[in-house]
């Protein structure tokens, strides 16, 4: 069978970071998460005939890895996957990146941590520590789809360290983590699918990139991907609906009462796994949905590593990331009480707060979010 001509993902980092001076020194690092993505796609194949399921073992003391963050006990798909980000970001990144947080772990790591140095007086350390940037992500969204056969993902966002802001004594600084969503550079996700997709938008566009099987290289299948300004799509968990707030029970109940939006008949598509739902709504358009409810407030995704980095592909691909209340990229996350001399505080509780705050996500074509939005205005409570 005939291969299709088309344009790799090295060639096309190589071009549009030549381009793009600001983010010149990201392409290493980049191709590294592609490979790390590669590596996670068969570690998801082969789950089941690998004995991949599971809680994950401590190797030093053979009993169960401890909860994570997300007050859940850690599985080894968890873990190995974390991993694999963690050193995609950190080894080949030709020292552009010096710290990463992970929705795996309680506080952000150096990439000197990551990488074994010790940060307070190695070398090495030093080297790491004059990176530009900063990476946050969720290694393996929607794991419990895996048992299954439904489709996972992984969610990452990169960001520029701020003017000014130097690095701490444990080789990274929460400021340069808790900013708005503007300040990234770059965010992407990878759908394990079918077939196995790479989204990514460097700020100029969003481009998707497919897996060829055989060469195990991805290729341009999808460039300048943009969403339908309206869709007829809906995706959000509608067993939860009597939880949401009434903005959202409304504006559901006015899109099924419409019959058709776009031109096409409304339907909705719900597959649990954050990377798989706004990939089908940025391919078909719609609207995309985990909204507060009376158990979870702010909803259950993460800023920082969820709904931001979506939020940029959708805007950069013409549609639209809001909270119900406003832009999802302007939230700016809870910032760690100062001291007199202006410090940050630095406690695990108050970083963790920051790194892994949870926000309302509504994502997708630009009319179906203003509408929603619109819903909010008008029904919202006051205090809103």
């Amino acid at each position: 069978m005939k291969k299709k001509d088309l344009r790799t993902l090295q060639r096309f980092l190589e071009v549009e970071c030549w381009k793009l001076p600001a983010i010149r020194s990201l392409d290493r690092t980049l191709i590294a998460v592609a490979d790390a993505c590669k590596q996670i796609n068969r570690i998801v194949q082969r789950a089941q005939t690998d004995d991949l399921y599971g809680a994950a073992i401590d190797p030093m003391t053979g009993e169960l890895a401890e909860v994570n963050v997300q007050g859940e006990v850690q599985q080894q798909l968890d873990v190995l996957c974390n991993t694999l980000m963690l050193r995609a970001f950190c080894g080949a990144s030709n020292n552009a990146v010096c710290a990463v947080a992970s929705e795996e772990e309680p506080v952000p790591r150096s990439c000197a941590d990551v990488m074994g140095y010790d940060t307070a007086s190695s070398e090495r350390s030093n080297i790491f520590q004059m990176g530009e940037y900063v990476a946050v992500f969720d290694p393996l969204d929607g794991s419990k789809n895996i048992d299954s056969s439904l489709p996972v993902g992984t969610i990452f966002g990169i960001y520029r360290s701020p003017e000014g802001v130097s690095v701490g004594d444990e080789g990274w600084n929460i400021d340069s983590f808790l900013q708005r969503g503007t300040g990234m550079v770059a965010a992407g996700y990878c759908l394990y699918s079918a077939t196995t997709v790479l989204v990514l938008t460097l700020g100029s566009g969003v481009h998707g990139f497919t897996l060829d099987p055989d060469k195990q290289t991805f290729l341009q299948t999808h460039p300048n991907m943009r969403i339908p300004d309206v869709g007829s799509l809906y995706s959000c968990n509608e067993a939860y609906s009597r939880d949401y707030s009434e903005p959202v029970q409304k504006f559901l109940e006015n899109m099924k009462s419409a019959g058709k939006m776009g031109g096409k008949k409304v339907s909705s598509r719900y597959v649990g796994a954050l990377v798989a739902d706004v990939h089908n709504v940025l391919i078909n358009g719609g609207i995309y949905a985990y909204p507060a409810t009376r158990e979870n407030p702010n909803g259950k995704l993460r800023l920082l590593y969820e709904s931001a980095p979506m939020a940029m592909i959708m805007e950069q691909a013409g549609g639209a990331g809001s909270t119900g209340y406003g832009r999802i990229l302007d939230v700016l996350p809870p910032q760690p009480k100062k001291d007199k001399d202006g410090v940050a505080g630095s406690s695990d509780e108050e970083v963790g707060m920051g790194i892994h705050v949870r926000v309302p996500t509504f994502l997708g074509s630009v009319e179906n979010v203003f509408e929603l939005d619109q819903f909010h205005k008008y029904y919202g409570e006051d205090d809103e």
